[in-house]
């Protein structure tokens, strides 16, 4: 029997989301619930439960169901650890891929600007 997901490659998307997606999801908890409710540790467990359990959904489910129940456990998650209610947990998670996005784009212009740099 094959797994739909190698262990190694759970391990490396786990290792790969906690160090992207945590940063923002704890700026965007700070922001939104309160420093005393959103630590840091609370945001890196929310990536690690929620990729895990991503990838066990994924396996199961295909599509909009897998898709659906994925955001489900995503909210959820960040409704119990941040301590907030569920359309509390929408909005942070919606700040926080703001906050992902405004982060990428200017990581993205400085290294344009280093490359054009060295041309």
């Amino acid at each position: 029997m094959k797994m739909a997901v190698s262990f190694e490659a759970l391990i490396i998307s786990v290792i790969v989301n906690t160090i992207v997606i945590a940063p923002a999801l704890w700026l965007s908890g700070r922001a939104l619930a309160g420093k005393d409710k959103a630590r840091f540790l609370d945001a890196v467990w929310i990536v690690v439960l929620g990729t895990v359990v991503g990838a066990v959904v994924g396996a199961f489910f295909t599509g909009f169901w897998a898709a659906a129940i994925q955001l489900i456990i995503w909210l959820a998650l960040v409704k119990h650890f941040f301590d907030c209610g569920w359309l509390k947990a929408l909005v942070i998670s919606i700040f926080a891929v703001i906050i992902f996005v405004v982060i990428v784009l200017i990581l993205g212009l400085i290294g344009i600007a280093i490359v054009t740099i060295w041309l």
